[in-house]
């Protein structure tokens, strides 16, 4: 039986299976290196593996510690009082791993663990990564060549297995930490805290000369440790430019909704968050650009009629999809009027801005007041009404309906000035706009065409009609309600389709009135209208 356990112990390479959970999971392994104190153990992964379980190698069961890992490879320690057993002889105790057991030293003494350890620090110096290995007692056993350059350390110091606390002040006696001089204390004794405590939260530590190094700790099986250090220099510069970014957009006035390519929300500024009343929450989670719009279909921002918001909601979905850069004005019940534009961004993102333009929107609607209203008699001037006699006159042409005109004159309105002075004319003509006001239907319009000049274009309306609506307008001219009396002189006019156009109706009804004026004033005179059976024979 002496002979079979030492085979078994002295063989170098043998198929063996990891036992644990209480025997229900097993995972394959090679066993290597296999001698009083441990083993190596090769397996496809160290991951799930707990720091305990039971090894089995041919007719032998051993209950096993794991004192270090690689990705596929493991060492082991025999626990104190395990025994491997066989069926032919008596439990054999395995003698208790020490304390030191590290990758420094090795799981056991022989030979070949020494090999292995050599071999792993070969390429742990040879990776691009600063590594340091530390012991249950954070004390380092191994700090790779990357880390040395990376914090100028002298290989003397490394080599004499310094406690981390230490390397963290070589850090603060070289002055590498771009740290304010009354904090590094504190800084120092916050980041040992984080290593002892085994916080694996990747942590940028910043340098002085501008670097900026990524620090992150894992606990290994023992109790050690091992922490990375990695440059992300150009990471964390790309980060502070974002965060630079993000902060002037926060700063200004005019609202910012940044849209990936899938219309997901990636950062709302601050104006804008106001203005729709979103929470920081919400945008933190990135919801899609159709959720929050539709959430403000529900808030009752928008000033539009219920039965035609969930259309109103669609189009503005449809506009962000499309990348449309066309302006769209965003009435609110409030009175507010806010701008918002589209902006497709490389990568198929998209930006929508979002300005307050109530009072740009009040001023052009003041502005086109004061260009089409005249300022006296609050009625449409000659310009305006050019336009609006134009669209009335395209009915005429497509429908052939009535159309017809009356110019309405004041008669000797220079005397009027002369004897009441301008503010006397200005009664009259307000008067007058006031009349035409009355006898107008909505369909009807009525302008100021000139100084003392009225217009009044009447849709569905023949000749005969209109010489009606004049004789009214003239008999309510009479009427002593004004305190500057004046009478009105009118030219009456029909459009016809032998006409060429608006102008000709105007021209037309100038006569008409001109003969008016010519033959004594205070009368109606009327053009000769349309021939006989125009219209008869149109609406055939």
């Amino acid at each position: 039986m002496d002979e079979r356990r030492q085979e078994l112990r002295h063989r170098t390479l043998r198929s063996g299976k990891i036992v644990f959970n209480d025997r229900r999971s097993v995972v394959d392994c090679l066993v290597r290196n296999l001698s009083d104190g441990g083993a190596c153990l090769q397996v496809n992964t160290s991951f799930g593996l707990p720091a305990s379980f039971d090894l089995a190698v041919d007719d032998a069961l051993i209950a096993v510690d794991m004192v270090w890992a690689t990705q596929n490879r493991i060492g082991v320690a025999f626990r104190g009082g395990s025994s491997m057993q066989t069926p032919d002889a008596a439990p054999h105790r395995q003698p208790q791993p020490t304390a030191s057991a590290t990758p420094a030293t090795g799981p056991g003494g022989d030979a070949s663990s020494a090999q292995l350890d050599s071999m792993l620090h070969a390429a742990l110096d040879r990776v691009d990564i600063g590594i340091v290995l530390l012991d249950a007692q954070t004390r380092a056993q191994f700090i790779n060549r990357a880390f040395r350059r990376m914090w100028r350390l002298a290989d003397e110091k490394a080599e004499s297995k310094p406690p981390f606390v230490a390397l963290m002040y070589h850090g603060r006696d070289t002055r590498a930490y771009a740290v304010r001089p009354d904090e590094l204390d504190s800084y120092v004794a916050a980041r040992v805290a984080m290593v002892k405590a085994g916080d694996t939260k990747p942590i940028d530590l910043r340098l002085a000369n501008g670097e900026a190094v990524r620090v992150q700790c894992t606990v290994l099986p023992a109790g050690g440790r091992m922490l990375c250090y990695t440059y992300v220099t150009d990471i964390v510069h790309h980060a502070d430019e974002l965060e630079i970014l993000r902060s002037a957009l926060d700063s200004v006035q005019q609202g910012v909704t940044l849209l990936d390519p899938f219309l997901n929300v990636q950062f709302m500024n601050r104006a804008v968050r106001a203005l729709w009343g979103i929470s920081d929450a919400v945008v933190e989670r990135h919801p899609p650009f159709v959720e929050v719009v539709s959430d403000l279909r529900l808030s009752g921002q928008f000033d539009v009629p219920p039965e035609e918001l969930g259309k109103y909601i669609a189009a503005r979905v449809a506009v962000a999809r499309a990348g449309d850069p066309t302006p769209v004005d965003l009435p609110l019940r409030d009175g507010r009027v806010i701008r918002s534009q589209c902006a497709v961004l490389a990568g198929g993102g998209r930006m929508i801005t979002y300005s307050d333009v109530t009072d740009l929107v009040r001023r052009a609607d003041q502005f086109e007041q004061l260009a089409t209203i005249d300022g006296v008699t609050g009625l449409v001037n000659r310009r305006h009404f050019e336009v609006l006699a134009q669209a009335e006159w395209n009915r005429f042409q497509r429908y052939q309906r009535p159309l017809s005109l009356i110019l309405i004159d004041i008669d000797r309105f220079k005397t009027i000035n002369d004897m009441h002075g301008h503010a006397g004319g200005d009664r009259v003509l307000s008067r007058v706009a006031e009349l035409c006001r009355v006898e107008r239907r909505n369909t009807d319009i009525v302008a100021r065409v000139g100084g003392d000049e009225f217009a009044l274009l009447l849709p569905e309306t023949d000749l005969a009609q209109a010489q009606l609506v004049a004789r009214r307008l003239r008999e309510l001219a009479l009427e002593p309600m004004s305190q500057v009396p004046f009478t009105l002189s009118m030219g009456v006019a029909q459009a016809s389709l032998s006409m060429s156009g608006v102008a000709a109706l105007m021209q037309n009804a100038d006569a008409a009135l001109y003969k008016a004026k010519a033959t004594g004033r205070d009368r109606i005179v009327s053009d000769d209208g349309p021939p006989p059976g125009e219209y008869h024979a149109a609406a055939e």
